[in-house]
């Protein structure tokens, strides 16, 4: 059974009034899972990706989409979640082929404030699209004329989307204050 025991730590002894022993090496944080440039991290790019051009071809497939705000908002949220998500995972994909680590602070800075809005837009567009989407299947009981299954099913990937990008701000905005 092993003692807790404190041992005093001396300082290292100075050779001619100064200290000639190099500093101590700092332990750097090994990268989480989840964090630029693992494959978890582009693993989840990869599925928020796919999620939002799911959303997205669903949605423009439809042709009554743009009589609704929400619906064009919703459009326009994955959309652009898309290219970021897709921008993001080829250069996730670059850092794993060439072995480079992704931990640098602007870049880390520029990934938790991306994420953030994008996270921020697409759960709006889908509580938006949620509401209407509620509003005509529920309340109006007009699904016989509009496409409420596909609106459903693309507010649901949106969603599931939004679940996606969420791991990855908290994993780069967790990087940044733990600084």
């Amino acid at each position: 059974m092993s003692r807790p025991a404190v041992h005093p730590v001396e300082p290292p002894p100075l050779i001619d009034g100064r200290n000639d022993e190099a500093p101590p090496r700092r332990v750097r944080m090994k990268d989480v899972q989840g964090m630029p440039g693992t494959p978890a991290g582009l693993a989840l790019r990869l599925c928020q990706f796919i999620f939002t051009v799911i959303s997205l071809t669903v949605m423009a497939t439809t042709s009554d989409f743009p009589s609704v705000t929400a619906f064009r908002y919703l459009v326009a949220a994955v959309g652009l979640q898309s290219l970021w998500s897709l921008s993001l995972a080829m250069i996730d994909a670059y850092a794993l082929c060439v072995k480079r680590s992704l931990r640098n602070p602007a870049l880390i800075t520029i990934y938790a404030i991306g994420d953030g809005i994008i996270s921020t837009l697409t759960f709006a567009a889908a509580c938006a699209c949620a509401g209407i989407t509620v509003l005509i299947s529920n309340d109006l009981n007009r699904c016989d004329i509009n496409h409420c299954k596909r609106f459903m099913s693309a507010t649901a990937m949106a969603f599931i989307s939004w679940f996606a990008v969420s791991p990855s701000f908290f994993f780069n905005f967790w990087s940044l204050a733990s600084r």
